[in-house]
């Protein structure tokens, strides 16, 4: 009998475990913990959606849509896609489910996310995120809102170091409009000097060659027109609003005019949290206001502003969290005595204590390996002249007061 090959993992997954799995656990639960001190509602999101959703959204002639979504047919022959990011489900959600009547809607969530990409550092195929957004809230507080939330959130995870707000302004439809035409007639006159990339960017989307890296575009973005110069008087009071709300609480900032998002829909702020820990892709949280996305949707007219960040991104960053330890290790040295000590293992846990039982393997060793574990303290059942002997290990002095507790058990 030939021997079965066992299946390879599909390129751009990953199985997480061990340290690289709590550090993800930390991030999760410290998102959880901050998305509650700033009243967010949690929200779940299907994995899939029609396709149109995100062609609508993200516009058909993103690279996301052109080259790196999921796409499927079902079948019943419809065109569905595994989500490659939150914001236009939700934006879905919220004009087929009568989520207006909450608005100005503040909800988060976070999970997995599918984009067809080349997996490089801290970027996977299956990959995954948590994300805030405020929806129907026009006024620039919600921005302040929200970047004070990421900020908190990248203190508590303990990553805020060597991480940089970098923030624009991308104006209102008027100072975009305007901006948008200045850059695509600066670019057209040196078309032929610009990358392939940025050729083809130039009539669609000319808002995006000003993030290119590719040096035969660097040596025109630096003259390239700013944002500053086309700003009306309403978009100059809403980025001063956001601006001077983040120095009130304390959130630094700097300014980097050439942060751009491509799609139509943006408006006024972008942001990007940076770091140099991560290589060349040191974005660790981004987002903006999306004030044009809920018309892309047939809906009405609808301000709103988010943000996401990598789960996998942060969790390379966070220091300090290896696996957990038990508090309690319960260790059976006699099978004789395995009664007794799952009757201790139940009480440790109701007392809201975490405990492991060690009662597998040689008998002699199962001690040893409940030392090696780390756990806080031990208790181990042995047959002593007939009797059950029972031994406390108590390394702290919690695990002092429970011997008390576990004698009466």
């Amino acid at each position: 009998m030939s021997k079965v090959e066992t299946p390879r993992p599909i390129r751009g997954t990953q199985d997480i475990f061990g340290p690289d799995a709590e550090a993800f656990a930390f991030v999760v639960e410290t998102f959880e913990r901050v998305r509650k001190l700033y009243r967010f509602r949690r929200v779940e999101m299907p994995v899939f959606e029609k396709t149109e959703v995100f062609a609508r959204s993200l516009g058909e002639t993103t690279d996301v849509v052109s080259k790196e979504m999921y796409s499927f047919d079902d079948r019943g022959g419809e065109s569905l896609t595994l989500r490659p990011e939150f914001t236009a489900g939700i934006a879905r959600a919220y004009l087929t489910d009568g989520w207006q009547q909450y608005a100005p809607l503040k909800v988060a969530t976070h999970g997995p996310l599918f984009r067809y990409e080349r997996p490089q550092k801290g970027r996977y195929r299956q990959f995954h995120q948590i994300d805030a957004e405020i929806i129907g809230a026009a006024e620039p507080q919600a921005d302040v809102e929200l970047l004070c939330m990421a900020d908190q959130l990248l203190k508590e995870l303990g990553v805020a170091d060597g991480v940089t707000l970098q923030l624009n302004t991308l104006g209102d439809a008027d100072s975009r409009d305007s901006w948008r035409a200045a850059l695509l007639a600066y670019f057209q006159a040196v078309r032929g000097e610009l990358s392939e990339d940025s050729q083809d960017r130039l009539e669609r989307n000319p808002l995006r060659i000003l993030d290119s890296k590719d040096p035969r575009d660097q040596a025109f973005v630096a003259d390239a027109p700013k944002i500053d110069e086309f700003l009306t008087a309403e978009a100059e009071d809403f980025f001063g609003a956001v601006t001077s709300g983040l120095d009130a609480a304390g959130v630094k900032w700097q300014r980097l005019d050439k942060l751009v998002r491509g799609l139509d829909y943006y408006r006024h702020t972008a942001f990007e949290f940076i770091t140099d820990r991560l290589g060349a892709q040191g974005t660790v949280l981004g987002g903006g206001r999306y004030d044009g996305l809920m018309e892309s949707l047939g809906g009405p007219a609808t301000p709103a502003v988010g943000w996401a960040a990598g789960i996998e991104r942060l969790a390379m960053l966070v220091e300090g969290v290896g696996e957990d330890v038990a508090d309690w290790a319960v260790v059976v040295e006699d099978d004789a005595t395995l009664g007794e000590a799952t009757g201790a293992l139940g009480a440790i846990r109701r007392a809201g204590m975490s405990a492991e039982l060690f009662a597998t393997g040689s008998p002699r060793k199962r001690f040893d390996k409940a030392v090696k574990s780390g756990a806080r303290s031990i208790v181990s059942y042995a047959m002593r002249d007939g009797t059950i002997d029972r031994r406390i290990k108590a390394g702290d002095a919690d695990g002092i007061r429970l011997v008390g507790a576990l004698k009466e058990s």
